[in-house]
């Protein structure tokens, strides 16, 4: 959506892309069906630990930017992956200013890879894009307070317009599936998959709930299948474009997901969510019961599961009625003109 708004507004956008995701499911099938422009180049950096796959994704970055006649006017970099972190570090060594979009966001866990990744990145960024009030709260804690703004979500902006394009949308993967007759299942964060003692617990809560629960595997956690036994009601499935992702959630019953992302877009699409964690970075989706934290208390997974929200809705991801992108995009203008 920020690509949309930036050709909008007449600004050259060049995509690099670290070859952090390289799996078809989730990556080329998202330029396509997102209706994203293609990369201008990919540095192919792969998987691997966590400290090689930033530095190298740092290297090739920077290789990459000083191989150009002219360095950009900015980097734009989203969220809280390895590639956030090493595109902002890249920038800063180059005084390059630096967009951070889903500014803010703090899961309080300095456990979390991500966690370390969204704090350093709002350190350096320039220009702070959060997507709630909560976010824009956690930044002025931290003594950030300039270059800070609340803008939306563009994820939102994403759910609601493609939301509409996945309606009656039946992939043919899951079209025994009936609506709300199912959950859906996704898991990839460290703490879930690293620990094989928390995985072996998730796997047998799982196996209590009186649900059939369906598992796009993330790439991450595709040897888990030979390496665990898996439930009689859990169903792995190979990993899943966006739309067809999104149709399999609109239709669930119930999402169980350690994503940051997918909680709201279960949110936004009316579908009760439990979160595999014991925090989140979106405290808004725990109104009226629409997200639970299971965390600790997997044992009570099934109960959750069962137990439905307990009011409507409160309304986030937009600020005054305008989309996130737009008014990221016409925000960065002004700044751009006056930098």
């Amino acid at each position: 959506m920020i690509s949309k708004a930036l050709h909008k507004a007449g600004l050259q956008e060049s995509i690099v892309h670290t070859g952090q995701h390289y799996d078809t499911a989730l990556d080329r099938s998202f330029f396509e069906e997102l209706q994203m422009p293609q990369p201008v180049v990919n540095l192919g950096v792969g998987s691997g630990h966590h400290s090689w796959q930033i530095g190298t994704m740092m290297i090739r970055l920077e290789e990459w930017l000083l191989s150009q006649k002219i360095l950009p006017d900015a980097v734009l970099v989203y969220g809280d992956t390895n590639s956030t972190l090493s595109g902002a570090l890249v920038a800063a060594k180059l005084r390059l200013p630096i967009i951070h979009i889903e500014a803010g966001l703090r899961s309080f866990n300095r456990n979390m890879p991500e966690e370390t990744n969204r704090i350093l990145t709002d350190t350096l960024a320039t220009w702070c894009f959060c997507p709630t009030e909560t976010a824009v709260q956690h930044l002025k804690n931290e003594g950030k307070q300039s270059g800070v703004f609340l803008c939306g979500d563009v994820m939102h902006d994403a759910t609601v317009f493609f939301g509409e394009q996945v309606k009656g949308h039946v992939p043919p993967a899951f079209s025994a599936l009936k609506p709300q007759g199912y959950a859906v299942l996704t898991i990839h964060r460290a703490e879930n998959t690293d620990d094989p003692a928390q995985f072996e617990a998730i796997l047998q809560a799982i196996a209590h709930i009186d649900q059939r629960v369906v598992w796009p595997v993330h790439p991450r956690t595709r040897h888990f299948l030979t390496a665990h036994t898996l439930p009689p009601n859990l169903h792995p499935l190979s990993p899943l474009g966006y739309l067809d992702m999104m149709a399999l959630v609109r239709n669930a019953k119930v999402v169980l997901t350690d994503s940051g992302g997918l909680q709201k877009e279960a949110y936004w699409l009316g579908v009760p969510c439990i979160t595999l964690r014991n925090e989140t970075e979106w405290p808004e989706t725990l109104s009226n019961g629409w997200n639970q934290l299971s965390g600790n208390r997997l044992k009570d997974l099934p109960e959750m599961v069962q137990t439905p929200p307990k009011g409507s809705r409160p309304h986030f991801g937009t600020t005054g009625g305008v989309g996130a992108s737009t008014l990221i995009v016409q925000t960065l203008l002004d700044e751009l003109s006056h930098a």
